[in-house]
């Protein structure tokens, strides 16, 4: 069944941003500098947050946009250049294109760094290194960040093998799980604590907190988070699915309902469910299995409360599909390993390990960081 929340504990819910009376006069006669994207807003009407402080007389002097752009509109993947925002007119500089960290250049003449984005509570998902190279950029260069919380929909659990940082990457920087259980503030903290940034620097970092917020709050984004996680099924599979992206399956890029499907033309003797990945401009230019028929499992209709009761992330789609699958050899692709974080998955799979035997081998590095995470909470 779909998800199901609870309307009136989500009322009484302000984001970071929604706070303005807590931060509008730390802003006053400074130059700021803004991460941010169309889940940046400001209240129910949906208002952005650089629309809300620029009518309230602040100084916004340069705009940073992560993967998608700072209107969204960017395909995954796909780099984005520097642009001027033709609304406002405030030059907007890619973290996306030619370099993923802001130069000294581009945080000259500003005093405040501002990053309000939405997460989704994967590691794999690039805001967290967007958030890790700004901070980085602005502990060296002297800036302090302002943090704006928002809440974490996956924020109820955390589990998955954790980043062997041999295989770092823009999709996986930190020593994480892939399901962290943080919000993108605790997140900033355990940067901070841990000591990850470049040569240890720390970054000065003033978070405006969530009101009415805690782990286990169930959580609608009242925006899309990116083009290609447009519902909250999607958002809520998207743990467990996103590993799919490091094989040669379609989990439903090229349609209405991505990460709800998976599929292949190769199992057509397998799954009687089908369905065709086509181009869709701005959301999946050239998506895998392109004009295709695909066969394999819709997830549509799935119980995602059932991630809410077990904590855990599905492997078992993953192990089932490979099984499935009759050119194993070209199963899995090289995007493979740095999704997973590890070289281990994969090789456990490939070996017909079982699901048990698989979340053993992820012990006791988890259970470390399930304990660490507890010093770098800011809610329940």
């Amino acid at each position: 069944m779909p998800f199901v929340f609870a309307q009136e504990r989500v009322i009484k819910l302000r984001t970071g941003a929604d706070r303005t009376e807590l931060y509008i006069n730390y802003l006053k006669n400074k130059n700021i500098g803004m991460v941010v994207n169309p889940t940046s807003i400001v209240g129910s009407n949906k208002v952005t947050v650089v629309d809300s402080l620029m009518k309230l007389g602040i100084s916004i002097k340069k705009i940073f946009g992560p993967e998608h752009g700072f209107r969204g509109n960017a395909s995954n993947g796909a780099k984005v250049d520097d642009s001027v925002d033709p609304k406002t007119g405030i030059p907007v500089i890619s973290l996306y294109g030619k370099h993923y960290k802001p130069t000294p250049g581009d945080l000259q003449g500003i005093d405040l760094m501002i990053f309000d984005i939405q997460d989704v509570g994967t590691r794999f998902y690039t805001y967290l290194s967007t958030l890790h190279y700004v901070m980085e950029a602005c502990a060296e260069n002297h800036v302090e960040l302002m943090i704006l919380d928002r809440p974490n929909p996956n924020g109820f659990y955390v589990d998955g093998p954790m980043l062997d940082t041999t295989y770092r990457s823009f999709v996986g920087l930190d020593q994480l799980p892939i399901v962290h259980g943080l919000t993108i503030a605790e997140y900033a903290r355990m940067i901070n604590g841990e000591g990850w940034l470049k040569n240890h620097v720390q970054c000065k970092l003033k978070i405006i907190k969530m009101a009415g917020y805690d782990h286990a709050l169930p959580y609608i984004l009242p925006v899309n988070p990116s083009p290609n996680l447009n519902t909250a099924q999607s958002i809520l599979l998207y743990p467990s699915l996103c590993l799919f992206e490091g094989t040669t399956l379609s989990l439903g890029r090229g349609t209405m309902f991505p990460f709800q499907v998976l599929g292949h033309p190769l199992l057509k003797d397998k799954f009687s469910f089908s369905f065709t990945p086509v181009s869709i401009p701005g959301m999946s230019e050239d998506p895998p299995q392109k004009d295709k028929v695909c066969y394999g499992i819709d997830l549509r209709g799935y119980d995602v409360n059932q991630f809410r009761n077990s904590k855990k992330i599905d492997i078992l789609w993953l192990i089932k599909l490979y099984n499935a699958f009759p050119d194993k050899e070209h199963f899995f692709n090289a995007y493979f390993v740095k999704l997973a974080g590890t070289d281990q998955l994969r090789k456990q799979i490939e070996a017909g390990k079982s699901e048990d035997e698989i979340r053993k081998s992820w012990e006791p590095a988890l259970s470390r960081y399930k304990q660490m995470r507890k010093k770098y909470l800011l809610y329940n």
